[in-house]
């Protein structure tokens, strides 16, 4: 059987396999990456306005988490069916129905960023002669940034296991080659389009830790000056 001997035997892990599937796996791929960051990012364009909504009305606050709450809860496949007379069987379904999805974990880290910015240091703000606008961007965000970080960093990882569910409309990327691995027994497939999937996973959470530490420079110098003062007083 020679080289191909592992896909005529289907073993769980095959060489041949990543060789003969190259295009194929890249193609997957690339796509599940499109699906998560276009749906994490129209995530965080509608979570900031709500969480900033829900901040500044507080009568707001319980309907907005309300709602994203309920809209992780409606199952995937029913989610799906109500969003397809609006965008058919396409990639825009997918899309919108994770964007939704991210909500629950993005309006929640927002509010909850936003809500940790001291009192005092937006009276300072103001003080200052900071209008509104001007006091949110350069006093209200940094200083949220890191709850707003690790919100996306979850809702990330869980978008890209969410997307797999995509396959059921064919656009799932590596969900697609799962399903259709599960419909033919291909077992190569199967455990190479999962491991994808947890290497993705991994390597975006990893991305948006460096990338959280890269744009939170003064929490690495607090950290330090802390561990120095503890050195200097033991």
């Amino acid at each position: 059987m020679g080289a191909r001997g592992c896909l005529v035997t289907n073993d769980w892990i095959c060489g041949e396999y990543l060789r003969s599937r190259a295009p194929e796996l890249w193609e997957a791929t690339l796509q599940h990456l499109a699906l998560t960051a276009a749906s994490v990012t129209i995530g965080c364009a509608v979570a900031l306005p709500l969480a900033l909504a829900a901040r500044r009305w507080r009568a707001l606050a319980g309907p907005v988490l309300g709602l994203t709450t309920l809209l992780y809860s409606v199952p995937s496949l029913a989610m799906f069916s109500l969003l397809l007379p609006l965008f058919g069987l396409s990639a825009a379904l997918v899309v919108t129905g994770l964007a939704l999805y991210s909500l629950t974990i993005l309006v929640r880290g927002a509010l909850l960023g936003l809500e940790s910015v001291p009192e005092e240091v937006r009276e300072a703000a103001r003080g200052m002669g900071y209008g509104p606008l001007r006091r949110l961007w350069e006093v209200e965000l940094p200083l949220a940034l890191p709850a707003l970080l690790a919100a996306v960093r979850i809702a990330t990882v869980a978008t890209v296991a969410l997307a797999t569910v995509g396959a059921i409309v064919g656009h799932g990327g590596l969900g697609t080659l799962i399903l259709d691995g599960l419909d033919t027994s291909f077992r190569a497939q199967v455990l190479t389009a999962s491991l994808l999937c947890v290497l993705l996973a991994v390597a975006a959470d990893l991305l948006l830790l460096g990338l959280g530490r890269l744009l939170t420079p003064w929490r690495r110098t607090a950290r330090t000056t802390g561990r120095g003062r503890a050195v200097r007083t033991a």
